[in-house]
């Protein structure tokens, strides 16, 4: 079975089928099928962060897609802690150069940690993990 990280942006796009890449999205995960996917608390953090100003239709599809992730035994969800959040920091701090969000550096240091090879996204800051 294939195992896959999962960025914001996997989420953002499967979640609306307004979104430019839905179709995509939903074409790409059910091509890898089998598939097991890992994201981060941070992730969903961000997601839901990014549809917060979106109206209530919007958040309340936002909320039953972090719930179905949440109880859905098909994704892994790697609980956010306090050595997580320092790791990710140091990573941000040492690579001043590039645009990492920290949530970047958290997911990078879980797939590197993990020894995940695909990440479905389209954030170019992850191409440097392959």
């Amino acid at each position: 079975m294939k195992v896959v990280f999962a960025d914001t942006f996997y989420w953002v796009s499967f979640v609306n089928p307004k979104d430019v890449w839905y179709k995509q999205v939903r074409k790409v995960v059910k091509a890898l099928q089998p598939l097991r996917i890992v994201t981060i608390d941070e992730v969903l953090v961000e997601f839901l962060t990014f549809y917060s100003d979106y109206g209530p239709q919007m958040r309340r599809r936002s909320v039953e897609l972090v719930r179905g992730i949440l109880n859905d035994p098909g994704v892994q969800v790697i609980e956010q802690t306090h050595e997580s959040f320092l790791s990710g920091l140091n990573l941000y701090e040492n690579r001043l150069d590039k645009g990492y969000s920290l949530t970047d550096c958290i997911s990078m240091n879980t797939i590197i940690r993990l020894g995940i090879t695909e990440v479905l996204t389209h954030d170019k800051h992850f191409y440097c993990l392959a």
